[in-house]
């Protein structure tokens, strides 16, 4: 039998600022509190910093220096050595539970909110398969009921950016499972995926035409060329 889903206390969240005050982290054990560091170090160094192997502009995730500097993004620590894969599932759901509650609910800020749920004791060679299973039973409906997005990053992750796919940018120190706010731009990832992009632009609208003809206006494909 799967475990009821009981949401996570906030108490359970920390700003990366968190991390480096030895108060708000006395509860965390050495091995909990090295994870989400390491994590945390990534994030700054990496995430929220332009690579020249990015193939754009600007930094690998152009959300997150935001995020960071508004405190809207949120690590907590989990440990999953010795729960089911139906467990594991129970915990994102409850970790998606406090999406209603994390402020700012509404306004431009509402969309740089972000949970990372870092599993400090799962080792990198089994969580692709662990968050296959997690992204298969909830990315669909917790993108179109939600409006949330999903992702797993672990050391090994093949997935590659946008705009250079020999750049591997989900490959994170420590196995984490993001949760975040979808955003209109997010059809740039989904547009060999006929079934996600059906989602985005039943959830956008006319807006999502909208963002459609905002990129293609940046090409010259109107312009005569010989």
């Amino acid at each position: 039998m799967p475990v009821q889903t009981i949401p996570p206390q906030t108490s359970n969240l920390f700003l990366l600022e968190d991390l480096g005050d030895a108060t708000r982290t006395k509860g965390l054990s050495a091995d909990d509190l090295r994870a989400l560091r390491a994590v945390a170090e990534w994030t700054k160094t990496f995430v929220a910093r332009p690579h020249k192997d990015l193939g754009r502009p600007g930094t690998v995730c152009p959300f997150v220096p935001i995020a960071l500097e508004r405190k809207l993004l949120w690590v907590a620590p989990e440990r999953i050595a010795d729960r089911s894969t139906e467990d594991v599932v129970q915990l994102i759901k409850g970790y998606k539970s406090l999406f209603p509650h994390a402020q700012p609910i509404d306004g431009e800020d509402a969309q740089y909110r972000s949970i990372v749920v870092v599993f400090s004791d799962l080792p990198a060679n089994r969580a692709k398969d662990l968050f296959g299973v997690v992204l298969q039973q909830l990315a669909v409906p917790s993108y179109a009921d939600d409006g949330l997005v999903l992702g797993a990053f672990y050391e090994g992750n093949e997935g590659s950016s946008i705009y250079n796919m020999g750049f591997r940018p989900f490959q994170s120190p420590v196995p984490f499972f993001l949760i975040r706010q979808a955003v209109i731009s997010d059809w740039k990832f989904f547009l060999d995926n006929k079934e996600w992009l059906d989602l985005w632009a039943r959830r956008y609208g006319p807006s999502a035409v909208q963002a459609l003809a905002e990129e293609l206006r940046r090409f010259p494909w109107r312009t005569a060329r010989d």
